[in-house]
């Protein structure tokens, strides 16, 4: 099983930080494959919490290569600032390899994606600001900056002056901005250059050259299945393919190669921004979810939105993601409620839904469904295998089992990365 991918199986921050770092001392290389510093992981080792948005969980297992694949949009002093923060608390990157294929969020991208969003005022999508769906625009139009062009200041500098031919063009007629100088940004971008040469690399290359000599590579998604682009709830989505076969694209791997899909699921339901959010409590249970689970994002810092389980993404993200199993966490986080809902279906116009509606209308519209499962007071947090937990838990982990269509082979039972249960062996 030398290639496994692990993602998110709702609207992110279901915990794949942790996930990827417990699996990290088993594998060789851990790959981020789509997204940019939008994403937040948070790993907790020992009395340790470490906040990662570019750099893939596993640069915290000393054994482990770090990948920045292809598919990644890279804010350079984002990453540097990064590397040095992990620097200075003593931990080790120099193994990290940064795709010289991955664009480069410019600082025209930044300044385009934050005016957007004020711009569109109520209309808004919620975007982190940081630049990340401009520059997966720019990609997608052929005017984007690459890693590589770091090292050519005549490429470099002709695709800044294509880029900004039109952005200028929008920023002072439609935002009455000042227009952004050429001389200015390249100057910027090529003072990174040395500073990230160490890091880059032909990391397509150097993946399936691995993958040949039989390594273990993990490739982890940033976000959620329900934030995907083409799968997701558009246009509430991010601007990459967080689902499995992002991991190929992203990270120049062919499908044939992966053997294994995780998906993590959290116990309950959160999202960040704007969308629809079927489960979304707005009461006192919602409250004592983002307030119990410590509910805000790493990234933007904004509390999530916080609802019941709904079981109807996580069968869709089953079906979408190919997935083989589920990553349960923090399960603790429902320990006190005398009963606890989960949604099983959607009521849409008066009639039961089963799956996740394709038109966009119905999912605004749909309404939960609620079976009510019994719930558990003993505190679960030392539990170490399945059987250690209250029967009501056990009920309750077997019953989103069924109802999401995958076996859960791993449950989180508290943010630290000892307070796992595994059930089964993911590799």
């Amino acid at each position: 099983m030398p290639a496994l991918v692990l993602l998110g199986a709702q609207w992110g921050d279901e915990g794949k930080g942790k996930a990827t770092d417990l699996l990290g001392g088993s594998v060789d290389y851990v790959v981020r494959y789509q997204g940019g510093n939008n994403a937040g992981h948070t790993v907790v080792v020992g009395d340790q919490k470490y906040a990662l948005h570019l750099l893939p969980s596993g640069i915290l297992s000393p054994g482990c290569t770090p990948v920045i694949g292809n598919g990644v949009v890279v804010d350079p002093s984002v990453l540097l600032s990064e590397l040095s923060g992990l620097n200075e608390r003593g931990v080790d990157t120099s193994k990290l390899l940064l795709s010289g294929n991955a664009h480069i969020i410019t600082p025209y991208n930044v300044t385009v994606d934050k005016v957007t969003e004020r711009f569109l005022g109520k209309r808004k999508i919620g975007t982190t600001g940081r630049g990340i769906g401009p520059t997966y625009a720019d990609k997608i139009n052929r005017v984007g900056i690459r890693v590589q062009d770091l090292y050519d200041e005549s490429i470099l500098t002709q695709k800044v002056e294509a880029a900004l031919d039109v952005k200028n063009q929008i920023l002072t007629k439609l935002y009455n901005r000042r227009a952004i100088a050429v001389e200015q940004v390249v100057e910027e971008l090529l003072a990174y250059a040395d500073k990230l040469a160490p890091y880059v690399s032909d990391t397509v290359l150097v993946l399936n050259q691995a993958l040949e000599e039989d390594k273990v590579v993990l490739f982890e998604g940033g976000q959620g299945t329900l934030l995907d682009i083409d799968h997701g709830t558009y246009p509430f989505v991010t601007s990459s393919n967080p689902t499995a076969g992002g991991a190929c694209t992203g990270a120049g791997v062919g499908p044939t190669k992966i053997s294994r899909v995780i998906g993590i699921l959290k116990a309950y339901t959160t999202r960040v921004g704007a969308g629809p959010f079927p489960t979304e409590l707005f009461d006192e249970d919602g409250e004592a979810l983002r307030r119990i689970g410590g509910e805000r994002g790493v990234t933007t810092g904004r509390d999530r939105r916080c609802g019941w389980f709904d079981a109807v993404i996580a069968r869709y993200a089953t079906r979408v993601n190919g997935l083989t199993d589920f990553f349960l966490t923090k399960l603790d986080v429902l320990t006190g409620w005398e009963q606890i809902p989960v949604c099983v279906a959607y009521e849409i116009d008066g009639k039961r839904v089963e799956e996740l509606p394709y038109s966009q209308t119905d999912f605004h519209h749909a309404k939960p469904v609620y079976e009510m499962l019994p719930g558990w007071n003993e505190d679960i947090s030392k539990a170490k295998t399945f059987g250690d937990l209250p029967k009501n838990a056990q009920a309750y982990v077997k019953a989103l089992e069924e109802m999401s269509g995958a076996p859960i082979s791993a449950i989180g039972v508290g943010p630290g990365r000892d307070e796992t249960i595994e059930i089964n062996s993911f590799i």
